[in-house]
């Protein structure tokens, strides 16, 4: 991640408890380091174990993204950064209509192929 992405990032993502005031340890891991791992993850596609020895560990990674999953702080915070992009591009932070599903149907081996193809309406 770059500077200029964390810099978007950071005030996006939950503020441990500690630093509230509610208690606990600090914790051990940078929040970008965590992100990065998670992103790393998702982008190449591989298993927990197979992180990097370049990122944190993944046991640790994994219960951060864990416990953020179970808050559901995943969702929101997908939700401030979808919201913070929407208002960028001058648009209503809420999207006002959506795409709930989808199907498209492949045509069938007798239509011409010119037409064959994909309905993606």
């Amino acid at each position: 991640m770059t500077d200029r992405e964390w810099a978007v990032v950071r005030p996006l993502l939950p503020v441990p408890g500690w630093m509230r005031g509610r208690g606990g340890q600090p914790e051990a891991y940078c929040h970008r380091a965590i992100l990065d791992a998670i992103r790393y993850l998702v982008d190449n596609g591989i298993k927990w174990r197979a992180m990097p020895a370049d990122f944190p560990p993944w046991d640790r990674v994994y219960a951060f993204f864990r416990r953020w999953r179970d808050h559901a702080l995943v969702r929101e915070f997908h939700d401030r950064l979808r919201a913070k992009v929407r208002e960028k591009l001058g648009r209503d932070a809420e999207p006002s209509a959506g795409v709930i599903d989808s199907q498209s149907v492949k045509a069938d081996a007798v239509v011409g192929s010119d037409s064959r193809g994909f309905d993606g309406g």
